[in-house]
């Protein structure tokens, strides 16, 4: 088999050129030999066929390297070709054989062993001023490894109780070129002292005493995010609510509100002045109404 000078096939006068050098002088001889520009052309037809052989050769830094050492040691000086007496196949095989293989072999390993990453759900507590308002805030989580890391973690404006925020990559890692597992934090809202979230509704405690169950009387309470004023009816019983609309959570729609929920409790006064006593006393004497009954 002749083993041809692919460099002077593509007008090179050393071996001592670039991937990209080698590029370039393709595409001009490739363009000088292009079959559109030669009908016709027998010797053209067979010159495209060497240019393409001498590039799939030499724009290969793994075949370029085989094949400069083979004609290094085989080419005499002032010769344009020398001869391998093996078989037909030996040349293309010693180069694209072992270059398809290669790539066969790392697709296959890639594909065989790169395994993502496990990923990891834990829970979060929140305030519901931290859900309803969002904010950005720094959170302490043990890692895989079992230490403490600390997160930096954007909470978004009306997140829901349940729904999870998913930080990519933070999960276990992957192996073998695998991509790590993601971390998926569980929210829970949690209610403090003056709001409960139920749904898109929040409820709160409103006190009143005895005589303005009674009697009724207009009060002002505070909302998630301001101050309201509300009208508590005479008669009104502990345990009854009063909806204010649209002063609860942030709804499915950003723009839509739930209700803010009062509800009643009737608080005694555990400890009387005397005239207070006094006061009850002729209460209980005058008045008619027995709940029992």
């Amino acid at each position: 088999m002749v083993v041809k000078n692919y460099y002077k096939i593509l007008d090179l006068e050393t071996s001592r050129v670039s991937i990209d050098e080698v590029k370039q002088a393709y595409r001009q001889a490739a363009k000088k030999y292009h079959p559109d520009l030669n009908v016709g052309n027998t010797l053209a037809e067979e010159r495209i066929k060497d240019i393409n052989e001498a590039y799939k050769i030499l724009s290969n830094s793994s075949s370029k390297k085989k094949y400069d050492r083979i004609w290094n040691s085989n080419f005499e000086k002032g010769a344009k070709a020398f001869s391998l007496k093996n078989e037909k196949n030996v040349f293309f095989n010693m180069f694209f054989g072992n270059i398809e293989k290669e790539k066969k072999d790392l697709k296959k390993e890639k594909n065989k062993h790169a395994v993502k990453g496990e990923n990891i759900e834990t829970e979060i507590k929140i305030s519901i001023y931290e859900a309803f308002y969002g904010l950005k805030k720094q959170i302490s989580l043990k890692n895989v490894n079992g230490n403490q890391k600390m997160f930096s973690l954007e909470i978004p404006k009306g997140i829901r109780n349940g729904e999870k925020i998913r930080l990519i990559g933070l999960g276990k890692a992957g192996q073998n070129g695998g991509k790590n597992g993601d971390l998926f934090l569980k929210v829970k809202i949690e209610d403090d002292k003056r709001f409960r979230l139920k749904g898109y509704d929040i409820y709160t405690d409103v006190l009143v005493t005895p005589w303005e169950a009674a009697l009724g009387t207009k009060l002002s309470i505070k909302t998630i995010e301001d101050e309201t004023n509300i009208y508590i009816p005479k008669g009104i019983q502990s345990g009854e609510t009063i909806k204010i609309p649209n002063k609860g959570y942030i709804g499915a729609e950003k723009h839509t509100r739930g209700d803010l929920i009062a509800e009643i409790k009737i608080v005694v006064p555990k400890r009387l002045t005397e005239q207070e006593k006094e006061e009850y006393k002729k209460l209980s004497q005058i008045s008619k109404f027995n709940p029992r009954r």
